[in-house]
């Protein structure tokens, strides 16, 4: 068995800001209310396109515990897709990361895709991450939207 989300959110703003804005990892931690720092450990061209390694540190959780992993990131700005995994795998056997961006009317719509599996001795099952994800994903989608949108309205008014 294995976990599964898929979700997603219409922007109103432009392609290339909503691109643009949630492809600069260094600005993750302001626009993520869940992350505390972002460190670009390298980048390379492949045959896939750029590759970026890069450390996720997240804000202490109510036990204290800044829960910090290595994500590779693959984006395509021509499809307008990224792929990602974990490195550092922690908790799960594996976590496979795939965004989106689809034309919708005048904005776009950006959509997750995380398949998954939890490791036998992991504190949650693949069900009670998934729930996690899907309530967590809303948020963080809600609030990448309402920042995006506002740089939008702000350099329209420009």
């Amino acid at each position: 068995m294995a976990g599964h989300t898929d979700n997603s959110i219409v922007i109103d703003a432009p392609m290339d800001l909503v691109w643009d804005m949630t492809n600069d990892l260094k600005s993750w931690p302001n626009l993520f209310s869940e992350y505390a720092a972002v460190e670009v450990l390298e980048e390379n061209d492949s045959e896939h396109g750029r590759e970026i390694v890069f450390r996720l540190t997240m804000h202490p959780d109510e036990d204290g515990n800044a829960w910090s992993w290595v994500s590779k990131r693959v984006p395509d700005p021509a499809k307008r897709q990224v792929r990602a995994h974990r490195v550092e795998t922690g908790p799960f056997e594996y976590m496979n990361i795939y965004w989106e961006y689809l034309p919708e009317g005048d904005g776009v719509k950006m959509r997750w895709v995380q398949d998954f599996h939890m490791k036998e001795a992991a504190p949650v099952t693949d069900d009670g991450m998934t729930e996690h994800l899907n309530r967590n994903t809303a948020i963080q989608m809600k609030l990448i939207k309402e920042k995006i949108e506002k740089a939008a309205k702000a350099a329209a008014a420009q």
